[in-house]
């Protein structure tokens, strides 16, 4: 398949007006030369390792989750694994596409996947996006209030996950309502009043206050309430790109954070 055909099908899966102001979505790395799309790699985290496996796996195109390019650069240096691996896809005609922000808001994205692992109940959007049927954080109404012990459960079942972080109420309430965000929550639940938070990373002021307002908090790490829709993402990219293409998601990509 064309290069530009498989940039406006991505565009089309998760339009980059979707995405917030300050993200730095959509095509960041063009090659210079042209080239017909046969393998793509999916990630969450561009690191150097990822960067290796593309190259040796003869990969077309990566779309990493989270941008590699999202500060303004000055300067290239090799000494830095940071800029190695920006130089080393260059060097290589590796083209890069982030979808981040766009991804997490559009009906069917991240954000939906994740609260499939909540329970059974309406689901609503924190902050939808004017004229569209998307946006950012999701709020999901319980059928049957639970405690935090059986929602924790769920959310582990649903990550692949051994252990979460859980920050209660006092009176251990029932939850019915749970506000949602993959990643950094703390924004996406500023006004949004819920039993319970659930999210990557919130920080330690932030959880004190939703639990002296009444709100549990779970906490799973930033990409592990990312990482998993990564085979949902390449069901979506098969269907869409159809038979000649392989999307393969990398075996090199991980959480830096581990439980010792």
């Amino acid at each position: 398949m064309k290069f530009q055909s498989v940039i406006q099908t991505l565009e089309a899966i998760a339009p980059l007006r979707l995405a917030e102001e300050w993200d730095n979505v959509g095509l960041l790395i063009n090659p210079l030369r042209s080239r017909t799309m046969k393998k793509i790699l999916l990630t969450i985290d561009l690191t150097e390792s990822v960067a290796d496996e593309a190259i040796a796996a003869k990969s077309d195109l990566i779309i990493t989750y989270h941008p590699i390019l999202f500060q303004s650069v000055n300067q290239l240096n090799a000494d830095r694994a940071y800029d190695r691996t920006v130089m080393k896809l260059i060097q290589k005609n590796m083209a890069v596409y982030s979808p981040h922000t766009a991804l997490d808001a559009v009906i069917g994205g991240v954000n939906d996947w994740l609260a499939d692992g909540v329970g059974d109940g309406e689901v609503s959007i924190l902050h939808p996006i004017e004229n569209t049927d998307a946006g950012q954080g999701r709020l999901v109404e319980l059928k049957r209030p639970v405690k935090l012990k059986t929602l924790a459960q769920r959310i582990k079942d649903h990550l692949g996950l051994k252990t979460l972080r859980l920050a209660p109420t006092a009176e251990n309430t029932s939850i019915r309502t749970v506000a949602l965000c993959a990643g950094a929550g703390t924004d996406a639940f500023q006004g949004i009043k819920a039993d319970c938070y659930l999210t990557g990373e919130m920080s330690h002021h932030n959880i004190l206050a939703a639990t002296l307002n009444g709100s549990h908090v779970i906490l799973c790490e930033h990409t592990n309430t990312e990482r998993g829709y990564l085979p949902v993402f390449a069901r979506l990219l098969e269907k869409a790109l159809g038979s000649g293409i392989d999307v393969v998601i990398s075996s090199e990509d991980a959480d830096p954070i581990s439980i010792g």
